[in-house]
């Protein structure tokens, strides 16, 4: 197999696997009634910590009103609460709230569960190839 090729199946792969996982955690999205992109604001909330509709966007290569919208959604459900700035009241951020934490531990732990029934008929040599491959090429990407 050519180089190119091997690119080609990598990335279609990856697509898959990504796909599949998220599709089992938008069940539970859609119990919380929440969009995937929410998801992704409540987790770069986790991840980050408290940030403002700005910084969000950016984490989220979203449009600022389209955040502005996210969260407003987000906040009516109880899932997060802005907060001005101590030091610059024109400053307002956007925090977690513990519901918000519940919802990214359920989907999370939906999502590894799924991951659970499939690797659980991979021998022990062959999940520790995957994870090493996996770990690589994201070391590789941070350094991109």
């Amino acid at each position: 197999m050519e180089f190119n090729e091997y690119v080609e199946e990598i990335e279609k792969s990856l697509r898959l696997v990504a796909a599949a996982v998220r599709r089992k955690g938008r069940v539970l999205l859609r119990e919380h009634d929440i969009t995937s992109p929410q998801f992704d604001a409540l987790i770069a909330l986790n991840n980050e910590g408290e940030l403002t509709i700005g910084e969000l966007s950016s984490k989220l290569y979203l449009a600022y009103s389209t955040t502005t919208d996210l969260v407003d959604r987000l906040e009516r459900a109880g899932y997060v609460c802005r907060q001005r700035d101590l030091v610059d009241r024109r400053v307002v951020r956007v925090q977690l709230k513990p519901p918000g934490a519940q919802i990214i531990e359920d989907v999370l732990r939906a999502r590894r569960a799924y991951l659970h029934t499939i690797l659980i008929h991979v021998d022990v040599s062959t999940r520790k190839t995957i994870l090493d491959a996996l770990e690589l090429l994201l070391t590789n990407m941070a350094n991109q």
